[in-house]
């Protein structure tokens, strides 16, 4: 039997150090989830006696790539206020994501410093508002499992 999972029940929240007590704010409506995909720099070391006459590399620095979030846009929520300043600010807030129970029962989390790169806004004429938020992750991403 398979352990998979859907993505329904995973929750995007961003620590909001304006609050009187600072904590981590849940995204409202979130849609869908995309964690920074992490890539490494291929440097080269190619010298005058590269075995074979071919390029040789090393691994260089890992980029935590870009994530991304989408939500039901509710123009003036608590949400699109929070986004709006976080993005006009440009500041760097902890980021953490927390998936859906695994078979075990645990709820693991992704948790990475980051800054909003855009917070782009759909409004269609016949559907649902929407709005996209990027994510720029920075440094290193720690995996852990919900209190």
């Amino acid at each position: 039997m398979t352990s998979v999972s859907i993505g329904y029940g995973s929750t995007y929240a961003i620590w909001d150090a304006s609050l009187s007590v600072p904590a981590f704010v849940e995204l409202e409506e979130v849609i869908s989830i995309t964690p920074g995909e992490a890539e490494t720099d291929r440097v080269e070391a190619t010298h005058m006696s590269s075995p074979g006459r071919r390029r040789e590399y090393v691994a260089g620095l890992i980029d935590s790539g870009e994530a991304s979030v989408e939500i039901n846009w509710v123009p003036g929520s608590d949400t699109d206020l929070l986004l709006r300043a976080l993005h006009a600010s440009g500041e760097t807030a902890q980021h953490r994501i927390t998936l859906p129970a695994n078979a075990d029962g645990d709820r693991v989390t992704l948790t990475y410093d980051a800054q909003l790169l855009s917070y782009n806004k759909s409004l269609p004429i016949d559907d649902r508002m929407t709005a996209t938020v990027t994510i720029s992750v920075s440094g290193e991403e720690t995996w852990g499992v919900a209190a």
